[in-house]
């Protein structure tokens, strides 16, 4: 019964550096992202709400 615990342990480990990886790799792109697009984006978002508020 110990055995048995034991591997049970040992399997629910999980892959916590692979989603750091992850989220680390998403944060970077959405601030690159964001450094490259972002004064287009806010003219565009300018330009639309200049347009609607008249």
């Amino acid at each position: 019964m110990r055995s048995r615990i034991a591997r049970l342990r040992t399997q629910e480990r999980g892959d916590v550096p692979g989603w750091v990886m992850i989220t680390l790799m998403t944060a970077g792109v959405v601030a690159g992202l964001t450094a490259i697009a972002g004064p287009r984006l806010t003219s565009m978002l300018n330009q639309a709400l200049m347009s609607v508020g008249g």
